[in-house]
């Protein structure tokens, strides 16, 4: 068995950097927790909320290997402001697979948003994208993953490598437990050029700048009853949330 590849981590200070230069940039957990000025058990809180995923009712691929919820917020400096609940939609020009539909998932719990890291997560990962495209509204949906291998496999990506149709695009490693494969890969759009590696340390992150770089995740095998993946995914766009386009 190959050892799997450690993710390239850089220092926070250097994240917005890095995002002009290479389009990607990976934090190390003690990363992550400077860049939002958290601690460690604040940030751990969160995770067992991703024990309560309900199933995703719209995976068309026939699979029953993925639970989520999912909500939407707008950070403007230092405000987060959560939003009405809200169908999620991706045009099919992004998601061949599931593009073009509103999927409607049930909310992230009320006690998750509320715990005051939450907005210090927000706040903090808007302040690079602030950095590359101007101070701004971010408007940002939250998609807490749990990937299982129920079905003998899991897929993080049943749509294939892909771009999300926003600004950036943050992945973040919550948990991995008795799985192997789940392999990160990003390349350039516009060229033969990438990166591939492994986040097995929880709050791992990956930042994406989503209009320059492709992304996908390899299936994950059990290696143990019960194995998954569940990652935090949070998507930032300028100027609006996706929606279906409304005819004049």
């Amino acid at each position: 068995m190959t050892t799997p590849l450690p993710p390239p981590c850089i220092p926070p200070e250097a994240l917005a950097a890095a995002l002009r230069t290479a389009g990607h940039a990976a934090l190390s957990p003690s990363g992550l927790r400077d860049l939002a000025r958290a601690d460690a058990d604040a940030l751990d809180a969160l995770r067992p909320s991703w024990n309560e995923l309900p199933p995703d009712a719209y995976l068309r691929d026939g699979g029953h290997y993925r639970r989520r919820r999912h909500s939407c917020f707008i950070v403007e400096g230092d405000i987060v402001e959560q939003v009405p609940h809200r169908a999620h939609w991706q045009p099919v020009e992004y998601n061949a697979l599931h593009g073009g539909l509103e999927r409607w998932f049930e909310a992230m719990d009320t006690a998750v948003v509320a715990q005051p890291v939450w907005p210090q997560l927000l706040r903090s990962l808007a302040a690079p994208c602030s950095a590359l495209k101007g101070a701004q509204p971010w408007y940002v949906e939250a998609h807490q993953f749990r990937i299982d291998t129920t079905d003998g496999i899991g897929r993080p990506t049943p749509e294939g490598a892909h771009r999300d149709g926003v600004d950036f695009v943050v992945v973040a490693l919550v948990d991995r437990a008795g799985v192997k494969g789940g392999e990160t890969r990003v390349v350039d759009a516009a060229g033969p050029s990438g990166i591939r590696f492994t986040m097995s340390e929880p709050w791992t992150t990956l930042m994406l700048d989503d209009e320059r770089v492709i992304h996908e995740t390899t299936p994950i095998q059990p290696l143990d009853i019960g194995g998954h993946r569940d990652t935090l995914v949070l998507t930032f766009r300028a100027g609006a949330f996706q929606g279906p386009q409304v005819p004049r």
